[in-house]
């Protein structure tokens, strides 16, 4: 199995798609072989803030803390836990996690041997052996194996509050589906997705994906934003919150941690797309399930 990188610089860095494609190799999508990570940081491109956020080893504590944790357990039950505590521990805006180079070199030069053991597939039959999917180590934010955790916590959360996000990442299909949506930037229609969880309106998989297909569709007609408006951003609150990485401890590991002091979203605004999501569920044709109870 693929393992701890041998080497491991104080700083995070950037790695390009083009750089990256050097390490990936069908080996280590397997899981057979490591990561050359000497070479790797060669070419990898440190980044120029000397900031505590971005040191590359409380990220990978937290990592090996995960591993340790959910060693054992079937490895989608980590991302729930580790995305809040991801996000808390960079605490990046959303210009800096929309640099891919990031979660590129997270995936190869901080900790592959994570991707591989939450993202291989089982043998198949024939004995074919398991395979990570390339996306994992690169893809787009909703498919890197970091970045849609980082993402996910981040349009998820309520405010300071990741609770939301702790729902959200405990449906693999809700991951999977919403974060490829533009109208999960919207907050009030994030959270109102994971209430239709907390309430068992939607409980399966294949409700989940009914669900997010219909939301979407429903937006090119219904101005979400203005039939439940959210509150103006205030980039105060995030500052504050990047600064205080600074004398910030570790991430907690048996308690969530906390956001930033943002507002949190209007109850009001969350309600009322509450009523119209379930509505909008109610006509969503569900895999499997028979005509009469989708009509």
């Amino acid at each position: 199995m693929t393992s701890r990188p041998e080497y491991l610089p104080e700083r995070l860095a950037l790695l390009s798609d083009v750089q990256a494609a050097e390490y990936i190799s069908a080996g280590l999508l397997e899981g057979r072989d490591d990561v050359p990570s000497i070479a790797l940081n060669k070419v990898a491109e440190p980044l120029p803030d000397d900031e505590a956020r971005l040191g590359l080893h409380r990220v990978r504590d937290l990592i090996d803390h995960a591993l340790a944790k959910f060693r054992g357990e079937r490895p989608t039950a980590a991302d729930a836990w580790l995305a809040p505590r991801l996000h808390e521990t960079l605490r990046l805006t959303r210009r800096e996690a929309a640099e891919k180079g990031i979660w590129t070199y997270l995936a190869l030069g901080v900790a592959p041997d994570y991707v591989v053991w939450r993202h291989l597939s089982e043998p198949k039959a024939d004995g074919t052996p398991g395979r990570v999917a390339r996306d994992k180590f690169l893809g787009p934010h909703y498919k890197q194996a970091f970045g849609r955790l980082w993402w996910a916590a981040e349009l998820f959360r309520d405010g300071s509050d990741y609770r939301p996000a702790v729902v959200a990442c405990g449906s693999q299909d809700m991951l999977n589906s919403a974060l490829r949506l533009d109208i999960i930037d919207h907050r009030p229609t994030a959270l109102a997705l994971v209430r239709l969880i907390e309430k068992g309106v939607v409980r399966t998989g294949r409700e989940v994906n009914a669900l997010t297909p219909a939301v979407n569709a429903a937006a090119a007609t219904l101005m979400y934003d203005v039939i439940a408006p959210d509150l103006e951003h205030d980039g105060n609150s995030l500052r504050d919150w990047i600064a205080g990485a600074e004398s910030a401890g570790p991430s907690p590991r048996n308690s969530l941690p906390e956001g930033p002091e943002e507002e949190c979203v209007p109850e009001e605004a969350v309600q009322r797309l509450v009523a119209l999501f379930e509505d909008l569920f109610a006509d969503a044709p569900v895999r499997g399930r028979a005509p009469d109870e989708n009509e």
